[in-house]
Order: C-alpha cells, then structure tokens, then sequence
C-alpha cells in the first residue's frame, strides 16, 4: 500500500528469528478459525483502537489479515497515532501461504 510501512515475508521470517516482534493478526474470528501464522495475538481491525494504548512504541509491530488490506489500515491508524514502529504484512497470510509456510491452529 502506498505510504504504509511494509514488510514481505523474508523480513518477517528475520524478525520472527531474531524474537523481536509483535504480530498481530486483525482478522475476523472466523478467518482465524482457518489457521494463523504461528506467534501472532488475534486482535479484531475493530478493536485496534481500542487497544491502541496497550502497544509498546519500541516493539516492532507487524499487522497482517487475508490480503493485507485492512491491516494496511490498521498500520495507518496506528502510525497516525504517534507509533512510528509498525508495518503491514505485504499480501497478507495469502502471500505467506503462497510462500510455503504453514499456518498454525488458532490458540
């Protein structure tokens, strides 16, 4: 998305190595139901503004949904609210599976 920080899956898999991320799947329950990728928090998009205040500024911050659409959004928002370390996931869990790796069980 234009002007929204992103990241692709190669960046992920690095942060995710290196254990200094924070993943947050926005989708809806029933997509998660479907599978997630493995460490991420489920925080409905209709949430996030309500929890805004619980993200640590200094934590790298990845949002994620189907597409990458709606938690392009949500990195907007929260990029608008000051957090400067927050990234969407380009493509969503589609490109993640399109990568080959494996979704987890929701928890």
């Amino acid at each position: 998305m234009f002007g929204i920080p992103e990241i692709d899956i190669s960046g992920l898999e690095k942060l995710k190595s290196e254990g200094k991320i924070k993943l947050i799947d926005v989708r809806s329950e029933g997509e998660v139901a479907r599978g997630c990728i493995e460490g991420a928090e489920h925080i409905p998009m209709h949430l996030i503004p309500l929890k805004a205040n619980e993200f640590c500024a200094e934590t790298p911050t990845v949002f994620y949904c189907q597409s990458g659409a709606r938690s392009g959004q949500v990195t907007a928002f929260m990029s608008q609210q000051g957090f400067s370390n927050v990234m969407n996931l380009q493509g969503g869990i589609l490109a993640w599976m399109r990568s080959g790796q494996m979704l987890s069980s929701p928890v």
